[in-house]
């Protein structure tokens, strides 16, 4: 995809042929975004498809720099759109622990993790790990910005990154590949 200024000038006229190449240059990708947020396909599907209205119904309130601007752009509103159905769905619920440990991430264990594994065990954590998870890890949010986009303290948003990461490590180290092992 090779979006430039003039694809944005007709994007912002309603230009459906822009609109349409795209929503099928970008549909896959953030779609794999949204589903990290959603467990099941037709509930990231609608995500994209409420997510690409959205911005097409928005788009002069966006300022193009580059390409990316707008991919990342978009990928915002995506994740807006995911926060929106898990708050919908009624089970983004978190707790926070008491103590402030922080979790030991091995870089070089999640390096050496195929991403479909890695998607693998995201889906398999509770709703609360996950999304913060996505949110800190993926996405690069701030524990003060998870905290103000999912309304719950800048404490709790550490604490269930805290049990994602010890979550994943324990999935994936005792997955066939045996990641995550203890040195």
């Amino acid at each position: 995809m090779h979006l430039n200024k003039e694809h944005i000038k007709l994007l912002e006229q309603g230009d459906a042929k822009t609109q349409k190449w795209v929503f099928e240059s970008m549909f896959a990708k953030m779609c794999r975004v949204c589903q990290r947020y959603l467990l099941r396909t037709d509930e990231a599907e609608d995500c994209v498809m409420k997510g690409f209205m959205k911005a097409f119904q928005q788009i002069d309130s966006f300022t193009y720099e580059h390409e990316q601007s707008f991919i990342h752009w978009v990928k915002r509103i995506m994740v807006n759109e995911s926060l929106m159905a898990l708050r919908k769905q009624q089970n983004l619920s978190m707790v926070a622990i008491s103590d402030d440990t922080v979790a030991e991430w091995d870089t070089d264990f999640i390096n050496q993790i195929a991403a479909k594994d890695l998607l693998a065990a995201l889906l398999k954590l509770p709703i609360g790990y996950r999304t913060v998870f996505n949110l800190f890890v993926v996405e690069g949010y701030s524990h003060q910005e998870i905290a103000a986009l999912l309304h719950i303290s800048e404490s709790t948003s550490k604490s269930q990154l805290f049990k994602a990461k010890q979550r994943l490590q324990a999935l994936l180290s005792h997955n066939q590949y045996g990641y995550g092992k203890a040195k």
